[in-house]
């Protein structure tokens, strides 16, 4: 803290692999899917975000859409960079600038995250003029997003389903006492949907028509107390190659998706196996709280409530907890210190 303090600016990231989240002077300025359009000719990243996605599966030759993030980590590493760039110079504020202002940032990471791919994270953020990169567990800024007091001598059981991994953590003294990510998520529910269309229906639909069908009509469980409507879907028949439509119903997304869902209990219950006794007498006191996308999935919390005789809980607004919970992280520095992997 000096003199050029006012230099400074400072950005909280939720860095996903499905959407990517900037908050800047305590507001969500950049909410935005993690995908980028380049131009296969001259090499350079046209579109980012929102118009990048609207390209999906619709691309010529010349044009490949690509998402730089798998599985919660950096995969394609010129992309990430260029499309984290792109997204802070959109930042309302900083437009008005004259220079690049040095920036202070809190980034996200998943807890099952290697040296190497931390590396990858921090090298990204410290191109596009970061000064300051310190970096944050997801299942620990999801807590602290949901209004966790994550200081307290008292376990907490965070599950975080996003776009690649869905992250499992028991936190208490502003640890995490024990976790478990598994690479099962959102994009493997879209996939699971892609498949169940082509094997049940010979339909051959598009990531993008399947992720459609996923939030009208995802299910968790086949006994919905408010099912949502049958959807029509369109696609192509891979039998006759034509264009055709179908409807579908929530029960058979429900069935679609069970395979991963029980996956996804299974490393609940693998944690909650691990959790030490006194933190799995308060955890039984305090239920499990649901955040990022793959928690709206209807009935999720129900089901899992039943497999773990917990009560459960889905933060107020679950895609944006994770970014949440890094912007309070980086108002308080000083509080969350102990927290923070960074310099």
């Amino acid at each position: 803290m000096g003199f050029f303090d006012f230099l400074t600016e400072e950005i909280a990231i939720d860095l996903g692999t499905a959407n990517t989240l900037i908050i800047h002077n305590d507001k969500v300025v950049v909410d935005a899917p993690s995908i980028v359009a380049r131009d296969r000719v001259t090499g350079k990243i046209t579109h980012v975000g929102q118009q990048a996605s609207l390209m999906q599966g619709k691309t010529h030759e010349n044009i490949k859409t690509i998402r730089p993030l798998k599985d919660g980590v950096i995969a394609d590493f010129d992309a990430s960079e260029q499309m984290i760039s792109m997204f802070i110079r959109n930042i309302p504020a900083l437009k008005k600038k004259f220079f690049t202002p040095a920036l202070r940032m809190v980034i996200c990471i998943p807890s099952g995250i290697t040296e190497v791919e931390m590396r990858a994270v921090k090298e990204s953020a410290e191109r596009v003029n970061g000064k300051e990169v310190y970096l944050i567990h997801e299942p620990m800024a999801a807590a602290i997003g949901i209004g966790v007091d994550i200081m307290q001598p008292k376990g907490n059981m965070v599950v975080d389903i996003g776009g690649g991994t869905t992250e499992i953590a028991v936190i208490a003294l502003g640890g995490i006492v024990c976790d478990k990510s598994v690479k099962i998520a959102g994009d493997v529910f879209t996939n699971d949907i892609v498949y169940y269309m082509r094997t049940q229906h010979n339909l051959y639909v598009g990531e993008r028509t399947a992720e459609k069908i996923k939030i009208q009509i995802g299910a968790a469980t086949e006994d919905l107390e408010l099912p949502p409507e049958d959807m029509s879907v369109q696609g192509r028949d891979l039998l006759t190659g034509k264009p055709k439509q179908v409807s579908i119903s929530y029960r058979e997304i429900a069935k679609a998706l069970d395979k991963s869902i029980l996956r996804i209990e299974d490393a609940v219950m693998e944690t909650l196996s691990q959790t030490p006794p006194e933190l799995a007498a308060d955890i039984y006191n305090t239920g499990i709280y649901l955040a990022g996308g793959g928690s709206m999935l209807r009935g999720l919390d129900k089901r899992l409530s039943q497999k773990t005789d917990l009560p459960v809980y889905i933060a107020e607004d679950p895609l944006r907890a994770v970014v949440r919970g890094t912007g309070i992280t980086l108002k308080n520095l000083p509080k969350y210190k102990s927290v923070l992997i960074g310099k």
